[in-house]
């Protein structure tokens, strides 16, 4: 028997995760996501802050010369620790049996992850490539989604604030030159963009063209499989500016120096929607709300990749079936699922283990689990991530 199948079956379907950390060279860390604070910069100046864990991933961070293969991929571990798999090796040997047999038809891959992103400061205005765009590069397009949650925001960093699309009226001969002038300095895009006061436990989506400047809070982040980007904002808030070769990441050879391409990349009609928030802004709903559990749609706007959130009240036992296999992160509390404990911790040195992530495969997800919450005080609160979902789609489609 491989080491994949035995640890699916030791866990019954419900696998154990180790935390992936992610530095980024041109990020500052805010310190939000229980990394020990000697920590964040283990991997070395050179590597930049860690300001990301990874949830559920198979997919590699493309953090360019000397990333290790590793980087940004989930491990399955087991109960005593003592063995680990990549999630990814898992999904290649047991296929529809750990993802669900018409999603690995469809991708060949489990082809979602979420993560923590957790700066200081906002990132540049910058723009991830539709499936068109990403093929010329050898990736995937990547639609993601934001959620802000209370427990991972003890404070709201330097600009609590998120720029998405562009003002009304901005032409693309406006943008051109703010491109155009990227190596010469501030380029000025933001005076193009509109901004947006962040609000906890609310989330929006970002549809793949559209340029977004994420601000600085703590932001749980459900997306399709693709590390696919390039910043269009030359100096950020705080003067800290950003590597030209940053504009062209995952440009083709070929079209690097053709602003046009760069144009070409955006969705003009979706950075120009004069309804950007009525239509991307996403509030929580719940489907089940009674003195034992809530169970909360908090991403839903997007076909390819959704989140709920599962809050267990104090001493009480939720049994849940979703449609499609998906990661968890526990933001609060104790207790089990099918028995495997939950812990959320406090501090966590890099390279250690928790016991706070998880992934649930189709089957166990469909039969149902068993989550319980083992303290009589607070609440355990999961974060869950999916691809494509049945249910997500009627949802959203209940909301029209």
């Amino acid at each position: 028997m491989s080491l994949a199948q035995k640890l699916y079956d030791e866990g019954r379907g419900v696998l154990r995760l180790a935390p992936a950390w992610v530095p980024r060279s041109f990020c500052r860390p805010a310190k939000r996501i229980k990394l020990h604070p000697d920590d964040y910069y283990v991997l070395g100046l050179a590597r930049g802050g860690i300001d990301e864990r990874w949830f559920a991933s198979t997919t590699h961070a493309e953090n360019g010369p000397g990333t290790p293969d590793d980087e940004g991929l989930s491990y399955i571990v087991s109960a005593d620790g003592t063995e680990r798999v990549l999630l990814r090796d898992a999904v290649n040997e047991l296929k529809g049996e750990i993802i669900g047999q018409e999603l690995w038809d469809k991708y060949g891959r489990w082809p979602v992850f979420s993560k923590y992103f957790d700066n200081e400061g906002p990132l540049p205005h910058h723009i991830h490539h539709n499936d068109e765009f990403a093929a010329r590069v050898g990736q995937s397009g990547k639609p993601e989604m934001y959620f802000f949650p209370a427990q991972c925001n003890n404070h709201g960093g330097e600009f609590p604030f998120t720029f998405f699309g562009l003002k009304q009226g901005v032409t693309r001969d406006d943008v051109r030159e703010a491109l155009a002038n990227f190596p010469k300095g501030d380029n000025k895009l933001l005076d193009l963009a509109v901004a947006y006061k962040l609000t906890l436990d609310t989330g929006w989506n970002v549809p793949p063209g559209v340029l977004h400047a994420p601000g600085s809070l703590c932001t749980y982040e459900p997306q399709f499989a693709s590390d696919v980007f390039a910043m269009y904002q030359s100096v950020l808030y705080g003067e800290h500016t950003v590597p030209e070769e940053l504009l062209w990441k995952d440009t083709p050879k070929e079209e690097v120096g053709n602003v046009e391409y760069l144009l070409d990349v955006m969705d003009w009609e979706a950075n120009l929607d004069p309804y950007y928030a009525k239509n991307n802004f996403m509030k929580p709903v719940a489907v089940h709300d009674g003195d034992d559990y809530t169970d909360e749609w908090i991403c839903y706007l997007c076909e390819k990749a959704c989140a709920k959130r599962l809050t267990v009240k104090p001493g009480q036992t939720a049994f849940v079936r979703d449609a499609a296999a998906y990661g968890f992160i526990a933001v609060q509390g104790n207790g089990t699922i099918n028995g495997q404990i939950i812990s959320t911790p406090t501090l966590i040195r890099y390279g250690e283990l928790t016991c706070d992530e998880y992934f649930v495969s189709a089957s166990a997800a469909s039969r149902g689990v068993t989550v319980v919450n083992t303290s009589t005080t607070e609440p355990l609160v999961l974060l869950k991530h999916f691809p494509e979902n049945k249910e997500r789609d009627a949802f959203a489609a209940s909301l029209k």
